[in-house]
C-alpha cells in the first residue's frame, strides 16, 4: 500500500508507474519481462505479495494480456507492462478486453522499432499502435505522462478510467521517461480519488452484464458472485450471449464507441502553457514536451509569442481543445520521436478550421527524429527561427 506521506523522494519513472498502480489498488499483475519496462514487473513481484495481491510471470505477452483479463473478470484490478513488440503480441487480447468490457491497464514503455529495434533507446512510434493496434472498431483511452510524478498520477488515473468505463486503458511511457529519476512529492492518499467498479445491487435474475445506461457506466459482477453472465469475443446481447441479430450488434458497437465519445470532457486532459497570446504553438506529448516547454521559455525571452499544447490524453485525440486554442495561430510545430504520427492528427483537426494548406499565413511544421536520440530545445528554437 502506498505510504500516506507527501515527503519528497527520488524515484524512477518505471518505479512511479508501479507505485501508482499500488496506490490505485492493483490486485494482480501478469507480465513478461522486456526492456525497457522490466523494472515495473520487478517491483510488482516484490510488492504485490506483501498486500495479498498476485504476481505471475507469464510465458509470453499473449499469456500476459490473457491473464489480466481473467483476473479482471474475477474482480481484480489488473495490469501488465511491456514495450512495443509485446503490445504487438497483445493486440488481439486488448481488443478482446474492450469487447468483453474487462477493466484493465496496459503499460507500454516505448522503445525503437520495428521488430527488435533499439531496446535501450526512446521512441514515440507506438502512438498509432496504441489507438489502432487491435482489429475492428473499438474505443481507445490512452494516457501519456511527461514526468516521473505524472507517471505515478496517470497510472492511478488509468485504473480509475478503466474501472469507470469498463475498458482497457493504455499508459504510454518511453525508455527515457521510464528510466529517468526525479525528486517527486507524492500526494497524500487521503486527497487522491480512487474509483472502484460498481457492483450490482439487484437480484441475480434481473442482472444484465451489458445493460444499457445513458451515462455508459454500468454495474459489473465478477465471477463467483452469484450472477449469471456469458463472456465471449463474439458480438453479444445484454447478457453476453452470442448474437447474429443486426440490431443487437449495432447497439453493442455503438455503446462501445459512445461510452468514450460521450464522456470526452471527463477523459481528455491537455496542458496549455503560455497560450494566452501565442501566435506560434508547439504541440508535443510525452518526453518531447519537456524540450518543447524549454523551447517556449527560450523563444519568449527573445520576444516571440510562442505557447505549447500538450495532450496528457493522446486518445481520444483532443480535437475540440485544438480548435479552441489554435484559431489565431499561424505556425504549429510538432516535435516527435517518429516519422510523423501526431502531426497528421494535427493536420486533420486544423484542416477543418484553416482549410489547411502550407502557406505563408498558416503552416504545420514537423520536427522529427527516429534515431534513438531526444529532440533538444535548441533544435526546436532553431527550426522556429528558420520558419518565421
Amino acid at each position: 500500500m502506498a505510504k500516506k506521506t507527501n515527503r519528497s523522494v527520488l524515484m524512477q519513472g518505471n518505479e512511479a508507474i508501479a507505485k501508482g498502480a499500488l496506490a490505485a489498488g492493483i490486485d494482480f499483475f501478469g507480465g513478461y519481462p522486456i526492456t525497457p519496462s522490466t523494472e515495473i514487473a520487478e517491483i510488482m513481484s516484490e510488492e504485490l505479495p506483501k498486500i495479498g495481491g498476485k504476481f505471475i510471470q507469464m510465458e509470453d505477452e499473449i499469456a500476459s494480456i490473457s491473464s489480466i483479463i481473467g483476473a479482471s473478470l474475477s474482480g481484480a484490478k489488473a495490469m501488465t507492462a511491456t514495450s512495443g513488440p509485446g503490445v504487438s503480441l497483445m493486440a488481439e487480447g486488448i481488443g478482446f478486453a474492450k469487447m468483453v468490457e474487462a477493466p484493465c491497464v496496459v503499460v507500454n514503455v516505448m522503445r525503437g522499432g520495428p521488430s527488435t529495434g533499439s531496446p535501450t533507446k526512446p521512441s514515440q512510434a507506438d502512438i498509432m499502435q496504441a489507438r489502432w493496434g487491435n482489429h475492428g472498431d473499438a474505443p481507445a483511452i490512452v494516457l501519456y505522462p511527461n514526468s516521473v510524478l505524472e507517471s505515478y498520477q496517470l497510472t492511478i488515473r488509468a485504473f480509475n478510467l478503466a474501472e469507470k468505463y469498463r475498458t482497457c486503458v493504455i499508459v504510454l511511457s518511453d525508455e527515457v521517461l521510464g528510466h529517468m529519476r526525479e525528486a517527486v512529492t507524492l500526494p497524500n492518499m487521503k486527497d487522491v480519488n480512487i474509483i472502484n467498479r460498481i457492483k450490482p445491487n439487484i437480484p441475480p435474475e434481473w442482472y444484465k452484464h451489458y445493460s444499457k445506461n445513458p451515462k455508459y457506466i454500468s454495474p459489473f459482477a465478477s465471477y463467483g458472485e452469484g450472477y449469471r453472465f456469458h463472456v465471449t469475443g463474439l458480438a453479444h446481447d445484454e447478457y453476453g450471449f452470442p448474437t447474429n441479430r443486426a440490431d443487437e450488434t449495432q447497439e453493442l458497437m455503438d455503446r462501445l464507441k459512445e461510452k468514450v465519445t460521450h464522456n470526452l470532457d471527463d477523459i481528455i486532459q491537455v496542458e496549455a502553457y503560455r497560450m494566452e497570446d501565442a501566435r506560434s504553438v508547439i504541440f508535443a506529448a510525452g518526453i518531447s514536451s519537456r524540450a518543447a516547454k524549454e523551447a517556449v521559455i527560450k523563444a519568449r525571452k527573445s520576444g516571440r509569442k510562442v505557447g505549447m499544447l500538450r495532450p496528457l490524453t493522446i486518445w481520444p485525440f483532443p480535437d475540440a481543445i485544438l480548435k479552441k486554442y489554435m484559431n489565431n495561430v499561424r505556425r504549429i510545430y510538432v516535435p516527435e520521436l517518429n516519422q510523423g504520427q501526431l502531426i497528421n492528427e494535427v493536420k486533420r483537426v486544423m484542416g477543418s478550421i484553416w482549410n489547411y494548406t502550407n502557406t505563408k499565413s498558416h503552416s504545420i511544421i514537423p520536427i522529427q527524429k527516429n534515431s534513438g536520440q531526444l529532440i533538444t530545445p535548441d533544435e526546436i528554437v532553431n527550426i522556429m527561427k528558420e520558419k518565421k
